[in-house]
């Protein structure tokens, strides 16, 4: 991992975000649509279609009336934020839409992005929790699974007595700075209470993000082991609208889980996956390498519990 960097100012408002370059209003541009290009560093993934389509109706009426942001991408421009009005301005079928264009690297583009889907209360848990990560992936120039890695090696040496690395601490006093910025978090409790929504089952992980299902409402769906029951669950929870009590009900009345393997079972299986892992090319996939390192990480803090 990279030595700490020099931060980027501290942004309070989504105006700031405008004139983190310049004193004075931003000077507003007008570019060709065709030549805005998406953010590959967007947190935000999921769009109310009702919204949305509430949204096209205002372009409709009366233009884009906030100005997008955007920085500059060889002949073209990429998109930093206002995504929503980007998509409004396509379907009304604009040629050109209002810009307010600024200089940002890749950090201060996702950061700029994350402060304002925060501040206008677009982001849902999961994309949140995924922006904030990507956030700190790129602050301390490493995987998403390193960063993780970190947070967890911070909780267990606390919680064992153990002192940190230089530079462990380095990296986690880089990830409190940044946290602060976006004022929401510090490392712990965004390891305890978000990071967990990232394991949840891939279907209800979906649910969550698409905005269909209540982070309490996933999280005790998510309890169910049976695949088949969890899935038959959720489908209820969504198209019932059930409430958390409701589901509650619903998971005490499952069949009962099959009996858990012997410990010597569990063991002797853990040491096969142990031996595949050391043969396979699974190294070279790094979303599976960050998987992998996830699992480890969790399996580390299982066994040096005191629970």
């Amino acid at each position: 991992m990279a030595s700490k960097r020099p931060q980027v100012p501290q942004m309070r408002g989504v105006t700031d975000l405008f004139s983190m370059e310049g004193e004075g209003e931003p000077s507003t541009s007008t570019v060709p649509i065709s030549k805005i290009l998406l953010s590959k560093h967007q947190p935000r993934r999921y769009f109310d279609p009702e919204k949305l389509a509430q949204l096209t109706q205002s372009v409709k009426e009366h233009g884009i009336l906030e100005p997008l942001l955007v920085r500059p991408s060889g002949s073209s421009y990429e998109l930093i934020a206002g995504e929503r009005r980007y998509r409004a301005a396509q379907t009304v079928g604009l040629k050109e839409v209002p810009v307010v264009i600024r200089e940002f690297d890749d950090r201060q583009a996702l950061q700029v992005a994350l402060i304002e889907n925060l501040q206008r209360d677009d982001l849902n848990p999961v994309e949140e929790t995924e922006g904030i990560l990507q956030l700190l992936a790129i602050d301390l120039n490493a995987t998403t699974g390193e960063v993780v890695s970190v947070l967890n090696q911070a909780a267990n040496a606390k919680k064992r007595g153990i002192e940190l690395t230089d530079n462990v601490i380095r990296q986690l006093e880089m990830v409190e700075s940044l946290l602060s910025t976006v004022g929401r978090f510090n490392a712990e409790s965004f390891r305890v209470n978000r990071l967990p929504l990232l394991n949840l089952p891939d279907e209800v992980l979906e649910a969550l993000r698409e905005g269909k299902l209540e982070f309490t409402k996933a999280r005790a769906i998510a309890r169910v082991k049976d695949e088949g029951q969890r899935a038959k669950l959720l489908k209820q929870a969504m198209a019932k609208n059930l409430s958390l009590n409701e589901i509650k009900a619903a998971i005490k009345e499952l069949a009962p889980e099959a009996e858990p393997l012997p410990e010597k079972m569990l063991v002797e299986r853990l040491g096969e996956i142990s031996k595949r892992l050391r043969k396979s090319e699974t190294w070279g996939d790094r979303k599976k390498k960050d998987r992998i390192t996830k699992l480890l990480d969790e399996l580390d803090k299982i066994t040096t519990s005191d629970d």
